[in-house]
């Protein structure tokens, strides 16, 4: 296997990997954030956009995970792909996107998504999920076949890496990990213990 200097690239290999045999969505990754009380709350998010930037997550931003990254602007992102035996962990600083490629991202979703993310109120209390369909099918009625604009609430972070582990099943649990950390010269890799 080839060990990149950049964890970006890195990523990227692993990725392709895991999407041509992993069965189940390769973008699904934990999310773990910190409330203001100090109550790390962990979620699976699906990570649509990765480029060089960072790894790119959209919600709705009235909603808990939201409300955290508002509060503590860090968070950590972890993938695991039983299929090709590696995880990867993502830690580092959370920015939101710009609205421009919150509108392109929103608008290449399935239209039943987009009516979805203006009747969902994320994270709030729901009296029944007959009331939540009932407002979906108002919405959809009200949209008819015109376009189904971003609400202003919805939008994209970025998780920006500051830390990247690779970890590689191994038999007899000799696990190879390979952890790099950014610092001002550019990516540090080096191997740790499994």
């Amino acid at each position: 296997m080839t060990v990149h200097d950049d964890p970006m690239e890195r990523f990227d290999a692993a990725f392709e990997r895991a999407r041509e045999f992993e069965s189940f969505e390769p973008t699904l990754a934990a999310l773990a954030s910190v409330g203001a009380q100090g109550q790390p709350s962990v979620r699976f998010v699906l990570v649509n956009v990765v480029d060089g930037r960072g790894f790119c997550f959209f919600t709705n931003y009235g909603s808990r995970k939201a409300g955290e990254l508002l509060t503590n602007p860090r968070a950590s992102l972890a993938y695991h792909w039983t299929s090709i035996g590696e995880q990867i962990r993502i830690e580092g600083q959370v920015e939101k996107v710009s609205e421009e490629e919150s509108d392109a991202y929103f608008a290449q979703r399935p239209r039943g998504s987009r009516i979805g993310a203006w009747a969902s109120d994320q994270s709030r209390p729901l009296e029944s999920y007959a009331t939540l369909q009932r407002k979906f099918h108002s919405l959809k009625e009200g949209f008819g076949s015109g376009d189904v604009p971003r609400p202003e609430y919805w939008g994209g972070y970025r998780l920006v890496p500051s830390k990247v582990e690779f970890w590689l099943d191994r038999p007899d649990r000799l696990h190879e990990r390979y952890l790099y950390v950014r610092g001002e010269q550019g990516w540090h890799r080096q191997q740790l213990q499994p």
